[in-house]
């Protein structure tokens, strides 16, 4: 899988695994959004409440929390190849069944199939393409990796809004399976049983850390998920499921620092080094930025402009196309560059753009808007990709999926709490609501953007530098005792 010739080119054989890789991942991030947009026409089909059905958006996001720990253990059990398969089958049987779904209980438990389909997939696809890129192409395969992550969200309710009103609720999960059995066959063909950098381990399950971590995250995404729904934090829905969850975590952190007999499930020694704990913590604060951005900004077109939400959802998507656009040069850049000084760059620029969008008036248009929602989003993307390069250029190559599932967990855990902030800030200022508060609102909801950016970039400088390894050579995976050395 590595370059041929040491040169700058890709191998298509790594270019056909990339290409893979995402078709089957981007299905789990479209639809953790998509169904958003259904919400009335659920609640209409079934009878049922909008608290109901928002439990077919909240059962998937849970189940895929609770799912992804047990991912990292898996990989090493089971190998990528079997997982990733599993995975696949997993998700479609959830589509399917979601489409033939005939109450919105039934509809709420084929969707949590569906997430847990999703759980063991989105990992994987940070796993696959981290270990077969190597370390000399971390952060170019990722800047790929994170057009996927970034646009998924913003498409997400475009593309299920269309879907609904042409082909009806159904087919938004229907819509699956042709891309999801396209992708399971090129599967078979093109992932590797056993890719570079793979071990396989005969390790027993960390059952009692399953017990604590997985629902321990669950817990304090429902708890997040719920002040973002209800806008309030000091409610016995929130603090119930934040304190248990608080609680199983660190339960979970006494667990793992004195296992001895089983490998704890996240091994938490891992945030002892200095470029892992910078490394997840900026893509914890990029999740964040960005799920608020996204949850502010449609409401500003819809509440101040008076759009509808299609148009709104247009609106938004510079945010998405920024970042996009950002991380495939960012990540490349990276690889020669570090990841340091890009981070830092795209920090000022989402800080910049944040304070463009802070001072909008009621009167000032699109025009403004829109190019600060890109600017925003190019800022983020060049942070995103060279984080997660640099997790991947110096994680030993046996603690790939143990990473990939920290990644991946804060990244939602940073997603459910910048909506949660955004929406607790909305109605503070609007002294109940959005919409009586105006402009002033919105305001906030930006300088809140413009404070995780700064945050961002004073937690840079503990980021690594410039690679020692030299790019041209991204099939050698650097054995362990050398992964301090491989940044300056």
């Amino acid at each position: 899988m590595a370059d041929v010739g040491g040169d700058d080119r890709m191998d298509p054989a790594l270019l056909r695994l990339i290409g893979v890789t995402l078709l089957g991942g981007i299905m789990g991030i479209l639809d953790s959004t998509m169904v958003t947009v259904a919400a009335d026409t659920l609640a209409g089909e079934f009878n049922s409440s909008l608290g109901a059905v928002s439990w077919a958006s909240t059962g998937y996001l849970l189940a895929l929390t609770v799912t992804i720990p047990v991912t990292g253990w898996a990989v090493g059990r089971f190998g990528v190849k079997k997982l990733w398969l599993f995975g696949l089958v997993l998700f479609l049987a959830g589509s399917l069944a979601s489409a033939l779904a005939w109450n919105i209980g039934s509809l709420v438990v084929f969707r949590v199939v569906q997430g847990a389909g999703a759980g063991v997939v989105d990992p994987l696809v940070l796993v696959i393409l981290a270990r077969a890129a190597g370390p000399g192409r971390a952060g170019r395969v990722m800047g790929m990796m994170g057009v996927v992550l970034s646009l998924g969200p913003v498409l997400g309710p475009v593309l299920g809004g269309v879907v609904l009103e042409s082909l009806g609720w159904r087919a938004m999960f229907a819509v699956n399976m042709p891309i999801g059995i396209v992708a399971l066959v090129l599967a078979l063909r093109v992932i590797p049983a056993r890719p570079a950098g793979a071990r396989t381990s005969g390790a027993r399950l960390d059952v009692v850390g399953v017990l604590l971590m997985a629902p321990g995250f669950a817990a304090t995404v429902l708890a997040l998920t719920q002040a973002g729904e209800h806008a309030e934090f000091a409610t016995p829905a929130v603090l119930v499921p934040l304190a248990a969850g608080l609680a199983l975590l660190a339960a979970y952190v006494v667990h793992a620092l004195r296992a001895r007999r089983t490998e704890p499930l996240i091994d938490v020694r891992l945030f002892a080094g200095r470029s892992f704990a910078a490394s997840v913590t900026v893509q914890g604060l990029v999740g964040l930025a960005t799920y608020a951005g996204l949850f502010a900004l449609p409401l500003y077109y819809q509440v101040i402009h008076g759009h509808g939400a299609r148009a709104a959802g247009l609106l938004v998507a510079p945010l998405g196309l920024g970042a996009a656009l950002a991380m495939p040069l960012a990540g490349r850049l990276s690889d020669t560059l570090g990841a340091r000084g890009l981070v830092q760059g795209g920090a000022a620029l989402t800080a910049a753009a944040t304070v463009v969008l802070a001072r909008l008036g009621t009167g000032s248009g699109e025009v403004w808007s829109a190019p600060a929602a890109l600017a925003v989003g190019l800022g983020l993307g060049a942070v995103g990709a060279p984080t997660m390069g640099s997790l991947y250029r110096t994680l030993p190559p046996e603690k790939v999926p143990q990473g990939s599932s920290v990644l991946y967990n804060l990244n939602q855990l940073g997603g459910a709490l910048g909506v949660a902030c955004v929406a607790l800030i909305l109605a503070a200022s609007g002294a109940g609501g959005a919409a009586g508060g105006g402009i002033g609102a919105f305001h906030d909801a930006y300088w809140f953007v413009f404070a995780v950016a700064l945050v961002i970039l004073a937690v840079s400088p503990l980021l690594p530098g410039r690679p020692r390894t030299p790019a041209g050579s991204p099939g050698r995976e650097p054995r362990p005792a050398q992964q301090g050395a491989l940044t300056e």
